[in-house]
C-alpha cells in the first residue's frame, strides 16, 4: 500500500492534476468577485469549491501515506506544512461573520501553485535567502533617500513648497522620482521656477510661502545624480544579491534531492552526483579567486 501511495505521489499525472485543480481554484476566486455570477451560479460554485477542497485533502492523504510508517516526515518539508495549513483553514467551520476570512483562505489556495512547481519553489527560496542582504541594501537606499531629501528641502523648499516644503514631502517626491513617474514635471519646476510651472490651483495652495527661484544647473545635477544612483546602482545591487541567492538555493535543492534519493532508495542518481560535483567545483573556484585576490594584496603590504 505504501508503494502505491508513493508511486501515485511521484507520478506525473498526479502532479498535473493537482496543478489543474489549483488553477481552477484561482479562477473560482476571481469569479466570486462578480456578484452577478455568484448570485446566478452559487450552487455550482459551492459544489466546485467542495470538490477542490476534497482533492486537496486526498493529496495530503496520499503524501502522508507515501511516508509509510513515518507519517511525521510529511511535516519536515516546509512546503507541505504550508499546504496543510491552507487546507486546515479552509476546513474550519466559520460562520457568516468570518466570510471574508474564508474567501481570503480560498484565494490563498492559489499560492499552492508554488509548492507544485519546483522552479517557483527555487525562486521563493532564493528571495527568502536574500532577505538579510536586501536589508543592508535597504539601509543604504534609506541613507540615499535621506541625504537627498534633506538637500532637496534646503534647495527647493521655497520654490516648490508643495513637493519639497518639508522632509516628509521631500521623501514622497523622491519616491515618485525614483519610480520615473512624472519626474520631468518635478525637474521642470526647479529648472524653470514655480511661477512658470505652477497652475493657479497649486499657486493658491502654496499661498505666500512660495518664493520663486529657478536653479537650472543645481536641479539638473540633483535629479540626474539621484536617479542614476537610485535606479542604476541600487537595482544592480538588488539583482546581484538575488542571483547569488538563487545559486545558493539551487545548490541546496540539489543536495537535498541527493540526500532524499540516498535515504529512500539507498543510492544516488548520476544527475545527483553531477550536481554535487558541479557545486564542489564552484566552491573551489570561489576559493581560488579569493586566494588570487589575497596574494597580490599581501605582496604589496610586504
Amino acid at each position: 500500500m505504501v508503494e502505491w501511495f508513493r508511486s501515485v505521489a511521484q507520478s506525473a499525472w498526479f502532479q498535473r492534476g493537482v496543478t489543474a485543480v489549483i488553477l481552477l481554484a484561482g479562477a473560482l476566486a476571481g469569479l466570486e468577485t462578480y456578484p452577478s455570477i455568484v448570485e446566478r451560479w452559487h450552487g455550482v460554485l459551492d459544489v466546485l469549491d467542495v470538490a477542490i477542497l476534497g482533492v486537496f485533502v486526498v493529496e495530503i492523504v496520499v503524501k502522508v501515506g507515501a511516508e509509510g510508517s513515518r507519517p511525521w516526515r510529511y511535516f519536515t518539508d516546509p512546503w507541505n506544512v504550508f499546504d496543510f495549513l491552507i487546507v486546515a483553514v479552509c476546513l474550519m467551520p466559520l460562520d457568516l461573520r468570518f466570510s471574508t476570512v474564508l474567501r481570503m483562505a480560498r484565494l490563498v489556495r492559489t499560492l499552492r501553485l508554488i509548492t507544485i512547481v519546483p522552479r517557483l519553489q527555487l525562486l521563493v527560496s532564493a528571495l527568502l535567502k536574500s532577505i538579510p542582504s536586501l536589508g543592508y541594501i535597504g539601509i543604504l537606499l534609506g541613507l540615499h533617500f535621506y541625504m537627498y531629501a534633506v538637500m532637496g528641502t534646503f534647495l527647493f523648499g521655497e520654490n516648490d513648497p508643495l513637493r519639497f516644503g518639508s522632509l516628509h514631502q521631500s521623501f514622497l517626491t523622491l519616491f515618485q522620482v525614483l519610480t520615473l513617474e512624472g519626474w520631468n514635471d518635478v525637474l521642470a519646476t526647479q529648472y524653470l521656477g514655480s511661477d512658470v510651472t505652477y497652475d493657479p490651483a497649486w499657486a493658491a495652495l502654496a499661498g505666500d510661502v512660495r518664493i520663486t527661484s529657478a536653479q537650472p544647473l543645481v536641479a539638473a545635477l540633483y535629479f540626474v545624480s539621484f536617479i542614476m544612483l537610485g535606479t542604476m546602482i541600487m537595482l544592480n545591487l538588488f539583482t546581484g544579491v538575488i542571483i547569488t541567492s538563487m545559486e545558493e538555493a539551487s545548490n541546496e535543492a540539489a543536495e537535498s534531492e541527493r540526500k532524499r534519493h540516498l535515504s529512500e532508495q539507498g543510492f544516488t542518481t548520476l544527475r545527483d552526483e553531477l550536481a554535487l560535483v558541479s557545486a564542489r567545483l564552484r566552491e573551489l573556484s570561489a576559493q581560488l579567486d579569493t586566494l588570487q585576490i589575497e596574494r597580490p594584496t599581501a605582496a604589496r603590504l610586504d
